[in-house]
């Protein structure tokens, strides 16, 4: 068994895992209509804490899968990148980085900033784990859709979408290789210019005189060198938004993004639960969890019985 193979059969395994509810945590349903209201409104709170109780409930399920135990075993790295490794025979050691997804939130907010230069061999994938209560704001976390994609093809996409010199540049970190592993850096960084219009000119001239594949991103010295001299004429600022999954445009990750907002869940699509939750209009989101999640309003010697 090789690097691919390994990342192969799990990504198997993974894609098994839609439709499997995790024993780790049970919210309670909500005794009111009001108290499923509140619920809705910070339940996306919890989705760090849930999100991590699943990467580790992850990494045990792929353990207990016999074609590995010949080969080695998965193991967490906290912290460190990638989330888990197949430590064992295989070489060069074959990687996943576990990103748990709450669809009811905004926009997938997790972030991937490691620099091309980490995936030499293609052996660290992104595993992307879309779950939700069962019942939307209630009950045991189930994975709904599981996506597994090349972390190579994800700094990919997001190099090409981001950097556009000089407006934008993605800079590769500085050589860590001297330092001792826990001050190692592969992370890479976004700036956005903040010059004046003539300077963002005068820019774009020095960037025409690297030639006609001079905007195509490269994390080599020599063309890192360039964006540096860049970035030490002219004004720019940190992007704190950088390498957020949901906005580099990768093809995979997009169709898994739409696959999901299309699942039914209790009635409506994920999406249409997303767009109802996100509006804030609560006489609306009172009906449909009247409708569709069986809750409804009960007097408080009801409640009390």
């Amino acid at each position: 068994m090789n690097t691919q193979d390994v990342i192969r059969l799990a990504s198997q395994y993974l894609d098994n895992l839609s439709g499997h509810t995790f024993d780790v945590l049970n919210i309670s349903k909500p005794v009111t209509v009001d108290a499923a209201v509140n619920l809705a409104k910070v339940i996306s709170k919890l989705s760090p804490l849930l999100g991590n109780l699943i990467e580790f409930n992850t990494v045990e399920f792929l353990n207990k899968q016999n074609e590995f135990s010949e080969f080695g075993k998965w193991q967490r790295q906290d912290p460190g990148f990638p989330d888990t490794i197949f430590v064992g025979r295989v070489q060069p050691t074959p990687g996943l980085e576990i990103k748990a997804w709450f669809p009811l939130a905004t926009e997938i907010t997790a972030r991937f900033k490691d620099s091309q230069n980490h995936f030499k061999y293609d052996q660290t994938y992104v595993a992307m784990l879309a779950w939700l209560p069962e019942k939307i704001i209630y009950g045991k976390p189930r994975i709904l859709d599981v996506c597994v994609v090349s972390g190579l093809s994800v700094a990919l996409a997001r190099d090409t979408h981001y950097h556009n010199p000089p407006d934008y540049l993605v800079l590769e970190p500085e050589d860590t290789t001297q330092r001792t592993a826990n001050l190692q850096q592969t992370n890479t960084s976004g700036y956005k210019f903040q010059g004046s219009v003539a300077e963002l000119l005068e820019a774009q001239k020095i960037v025409d005189s690297w030639g006609v594949e001079g905007k195509i991103y490269q994390p080599t010295r020599e063309y890192q060198h360039l964006l540096r001299e860049l970035l030490i004429k002219y004004r720019y600022r940190l992007d704190t938004n950088f390498a957020k999954m949901d906005r580099i445009v990768h093809p995979g990750i997009e169709k898994f993004k739409q696959r999901v907002y299309n699942i039914e869940v209790s009635g409506i699509t994920v999406g249409q639960w997303n767009k109802l939750l996100s509006s804030r209009r609560e006489d609306s989101i009172k009906k449909y969890l009247q409708d569709y999640l069986e809750i409804r309003e009960e007097s408080i010697d009801e409640l009390l019985d």
